[in-house]
C-alpha cells in the first residue's frame, strides 16, 4: 500500500479525533467513514439519518465497551 502525507489544519485534526471509534484507529479507516457516509447521502438520502444514527448507536455501545473483540465474534461464530 501506498501511503501519503497530507497537512491538516489543528482544527480539523480534532474534529477527525471525534470520529475515531478506538484509540488506535488510523486516520484512514475515520476518512473512510466519512466517505462512505457522505457516498450514502447522495446516492441513498433515504438512508443517510438512519446511517447516521446507526453509526452513533455504535459509537456509544463502544464507548461503553459493549462490543465483541474479534476474537470473541470468532469464536461465536465458530470460526
Amino acid at each position: 500500500m501506498a501511503a501519503t502525507t497530507i497537512k491538516l489544519h489543528e482544527d480539523t485534526k480534532t474534529q477527525l479525533d471525534r470520529f475515531r471509534e478506538y484509540g488506535n484507529e488510523s486516520y484512514d479507516e475515520v476518512i473512510k467513514k466519512i466517505i462512505y457516509i457522505v457516498n450514502v447521502s447522495k446516492n441513498k438520502p433515504e438512508f443517510s439519518q438512519e446511517t447516521i444514527q446507526a453509526i452513533e448507536k455504535a459509537r456509544d455501545r463502544i464507548k461503553k465497551g459493549k462490543f465483541l473483540t474479534e476474537e470473541q465474534a470468532k469464536k461465536r461464530l465458530g470460526l
